[in-house]
């Protein structure tokens, strides 16, 4: 008897690995039910023409040219597991002949929410710079530690894109019994309204919030769409966190409006990483770094794991992915995330 011909899945999961993405459980069942094919993504187009020809499932989001996408007549499916879309594929050709393309970006929703709750309630209490004192001995006991604090409890605040993250992020601040407006172009009020918060322009978050979570994801339209003017609109002392991408903002803008005293801040993400030793972000008060680490979590990662094996087998069966978010024919290629580079 033969044995059953194994369907052909290339993997090239850069930055990532597939030890970073599997369990040995998962890494195993997938080598024991997929026929795996490892490369890097400067090697992809060279794979022989019969992996080409055959491969079903791309582990990864490699550069594809057109040419080599007609090459490739038996693929189903791209399974994005550096979570941002590049523009690096013929997508209007791929969606034309039915191959998804999917990411598994929602597994960073959970861990990145918390870690912007964690970046406000630093913001509102100070609990590392209060930390920082009592371990030099410069502790300010009761009241004197508070004089720059503030309750996120019942607080306006205010959500800059609303995919994913902005969902998880909403989900954290129900137990805070906060007033949330969101922005997002992408979306019709309904589902803002569907979610609990109240719908609003641009202007309206920054005018009206005590913190403004930034969660937006950087596209061809709204690169620096917050700039100096945008931070002149928030109110005095209001508290502002990066969490998606640094290209969305004008970032010595949003130095200068920290410095000047009119905003606080934090981010996880920055114009460079890793981050010059002698950029001035490091030495800023007032400007909460965290060195692009809120997603990168074993757990998440893992999910991601499940997600590729559940949806490849549906497919499979002849269903559509399930698991992963699809990418839209209509804003794929407006992404204009960088990817990234270190896990």
């Amino acid at each position: 008897m033969n044995e059953t011909v194994r369907t052909l899945v290339v993997s090239v999961p850069e930055p990532r690995s597939l030890d970073i993405i599997f369990t040995q459980d998962q890494k195993k069942h997938l080598f024991e039910k997929y026929a795996i094919v490892e490369t890097s993504a400067l090697n992809f187009a060279a794979l022989p023409e019969e992996t080409l020809e055959n491969v079903k499932y791309i582990i990864g989001q490699p550069p594809i040219s057109l040419g080599l996408f007609d090459r490739m007549r038996s693929l189903k499916c791209v399974l994005n597991v550096e979570s941002n879309l590049i523009n690096n594929m013929p997508y209007d050709h791929l969606f034309a002949r039915g191959v998804h393309v999917v990411t598994t970006g929602a597994v960073f929703a959970e861990p990145v929410a918390e870690m912007g709750l964690g970046l406000a309630l630093e913001l509102s209490r100070g609990i590392g710079q209060a930390n920082a004192l009592f371990e030099r001995g410069m502790e300010r006991w009761g009241g004197e530690g508070n004089k720059a604090s503030r309750l996120l409890s019942g607080a306006d605040i205010g959500i800059i894109g609303f995919g994913d993250l902005g969902k998880a992020l909403n989900r954290l601040l129900v137990g805070f019994r906060a007033k949330v407006k969101a922005f997002d172009p992408w979306l019709p009020p309904s589902i803002l309204l569907e979610n609990g918060v109240t719908p609003a322009t641009l202007n309206e978050v920054l005018e009206q919030s005590d913190f403004v979570f930034v969660v937006a994801a950087v596209t061809s339209e709204n690169a620096g769409f917050l700039n100096k003017e945008s931070f002149e609109r928030m109110r005095r002392g209001a508290a502002f966190i990066l969490l998606s991408r640094s290209d969305v903002v004008d970032f010595t803008a949003l130095m200068s409006a920290v410095e000047s005293g009119h905003i606080i801040a934090a981010s996880d993400v920055f114009p460079e990483e890793p981050l010059p030793q002698d950029h001035p972000v490091r030495r800023m008060p007032n400007f909460v770094k965290s060195a692009h680490r809120a997603g990168a979590l074993d757990v998440a990662f893992k999910r991601m794991g499940d997600m590729v094996l559940e949806d490849m087998a549906l497919m499979e069966r002849g269903l559509p992915p399930m698991r992963c978010k699809r990418a839209e024919r209509e804003t794929v290629a407006r992404m204009r995330s960088q990817p990234v580079t270190t896990n």
